[in-house]
């Protein structure tokens, strides 16, 4: 499931129906409706975000007598590594060096502990190559 569909940015909504389902699933459109905590959204709203998640591959769903229950088909740290694989990959493409350089910058100034964790990942992707 590796398709560009699946790897878009969300919008505000999707994002925020998507936290939801990921912390708890299986839920119906009704359930979802309740359980955002925005201004009341229209069911029909929701229902076609939904809809549209599920043709994006972000959630599955199964039949449940009248009502589709939805459930992530995946994971939040998948959805995370496909949108930063979709945004970096044509920043590498163009210049690599600065992309490294601030990817770096970032990692220490989090935590200095973060460019040894790089250092390991490099070296456990040296070793499987």
């Amino acid at each position: 499931m590796t398709s560009k569909r699946t790897t878009r940015v969300l919008g505000e909504l999707e994002e925020r129906l998507m936290e939801i389902v990921w912390k708890e699933h299986p839920l119906s459109v009704r359930e979802v409706c309740a359980r955002v905590r925005r201004t009341r959204l229209a069911y029909t709203t929701v229902m076609t975000t939904l809809d549209r998640l599920h043709t994006k591959g972000l959630l599955a769903r199964t039949k449940q007598g009248n009502a589709f229950l939805y459930l992530p088909a995946i994971d939040h740290t998948e959805y995370q590594r496909r949108v930063i694989e979709t945004a970096l990959a044509p920043m590498f493409a163009q210049d690599a060096e600065s992309v490294l350089a601030a990817l770096i910058k970032v990692a220490a100034s989090v935590d200095e502990r973060n460019l040894a964790r790089l250092e390991r990942l490099i070296a456990e992707h040296r070793r499987r190559r």
